[in-house]
């Protein structure tokens, strides 16, 4: 948690856990990612509880996580901060347990007052940040406290079966049969009633099954390859929409992505669902530096953005964020636009997708695209706010004239 206040992401910064024992990393995640997601709840109560800010930022991420908790788990109160002690012990010499102790000790006596306060901090109520929360107030006027409600939420388990190795009914008989609940959300999307380790999904180490939210499943099914089409997947790892496209058909796909790390995990994804693919590390806007110079029939672009539509999800977002962050990455999405048009095939598709949930990079970004580029049309177009079953996503499906 020092970490992601300190700039990190949370996939690196969790790397910290290592080979921590299952159960206790599990733990441990769930207290980062619930901390996280009240975005500035904890922060009001340490303001009004301290009577300055922490030297220690370990220290405080402790306090956030024990806040967290005793917010979560009144039952176990003091209990939790009986452990939060134990823990400061292990922080700074130990120099800071009189005042972790004395903090949880104030939070819970005042808890009624704090709780009555904070409704009164805009950041803190809505578990937000501020200037987030003026945008989608300004884009959403009758929808935006859904949106922020959803994205506050543990969002769900969603599963994508891979159709060349089960069906759809055949996993679900599985998944029952493990003692697992779940529903259909159409296409090759079942949704979990209870989030479980991978572990204990039937055959996911044999690749019948990938944890893939159902939203973004849409993009293969809106860009719909057909066997035997040349494919480009322009920004593509971790490889989700990788492996859904090579399940959908049999394609000739390219796999770009700019780092290295993740395009790893691209290659690892395949190999579990047992799928093939060139996978290239590569800025797919420097297509003098990998392109061969034969069209695609199609394109998927799902460009760098905000990642504001999923923010549940990844909750260290709306730390690492800035309004500032959408207009670079708007200019990043129009690079790639341009550059990558060239390279479509007469007659062919290319499928534009975000996890954002402002206008600047989706809607707004096409529109521009479309004034440039007098030979793109626009053949659909899907907006998908964030919902109890799946997270807010972009899509906007283009044809290249002949």
């Amino acid at each position: 948690m020092a970490r992601v206040h300190a700039g990190q992401s949370l996939t690196q910064a969790l790397a910290i856990l290592g080979k921590t024992e299952p159960a206790a990393r599990a733990a441990a995640q769930d207290v980062v990612y619930g901390s996280l997601r009240r975005y500035g709840c904890g922060e009001f109560i340490l303001r009004r509880l301290l009577q300055r800010s922490l030297p220690h930022p370990e220290v405080q991420a402790l306090l956030l996580g024990a806040l967290y908790r005793l917010q979560t788990r009144p039952e176990s109160g003091y209990m939790v901060v009986d452990q939060a002690v134990a823990a400061a012990s292990e922080l700074a010499g130990g120099g800071f347990k009189g005042l972790v102790n004395g903090v949880l000790r104030n939070y819970l006596r005042q808890r009624e007052v704090l709780h009555a306060a904070m409704l009164d901090d805009d950041e803190a109520a809505q578990q937000h940040p501020g200037w987030w929360l003026a945008r989608l107030r300004r884009c959403y006027p009758e929808s935006w406290q859904n949106i922020v409600a959803v994205g506050n939420l543990p969002p769900p388990m969603t599963l994508r079966v891979n159709r060349r190795r089960a069906t759809l009914t055949d996993y679900a008989t599985r998944l029952q049969n493990a003692g697992l609940s779940a529903r259909t959300a159409g296409g090759d999307a079942l949704i979990l009633a209870k989030p479980v380790s991978v572990d204990a999904l039937p055959g996911f180490v044999d690749g019948l099954v990938s944890i893939q939210d159902f939203g973004a499943q849409r993009a293969v099914h809106l860009l719909a390859p057909l066997d035997g089409q040349r494919v480009l997947d322009a920004c593509a790892a971790p490889g989700g929409k990788t492996g859904h496209l090579l399940e959908m058909a049999d394609i000739q796909l390219l796999a770009l992505d700019i780092d290295g790390n993740r395009t790893r995990r691209i290659e690892d994804n395949l190999q579990r669902l047992g799928l093939q693919a060139k996978v290239r590390v590569a800025d797919c806007r420097a297509t003098d530096q990998w392109w061969d110079g034969r069209p695609f029939e199609s394109i998927l672009v799902d460009v760098p953005c905000s990642a504001s539509g999923v923010a549940r999800r990844h909750p260290d977002i709306k730390y690492l964020r800035r309004e500032s962050d959408i207009r670079r990455f708007a200019r990043i999405q129009t690079e790639i636009l341009d550059k990558l048009w060239p390279l479509l095939k007469p007659g062919g598709k290319l499928l534009y997708a975000t996890c954002s949930v402002f206008p600047e990079e989706n809607g707004a970004q096409i529109d521009a695209f479309l004034f440039r580029q007098p030979t793109a049309r626009r053949l659909d177009e899907e907006r998908l706010l964030p919902q109890e079953e799946h997270d807010g996503f972009y899509y906007a499906l283009l044809r290249k004239a002949v």
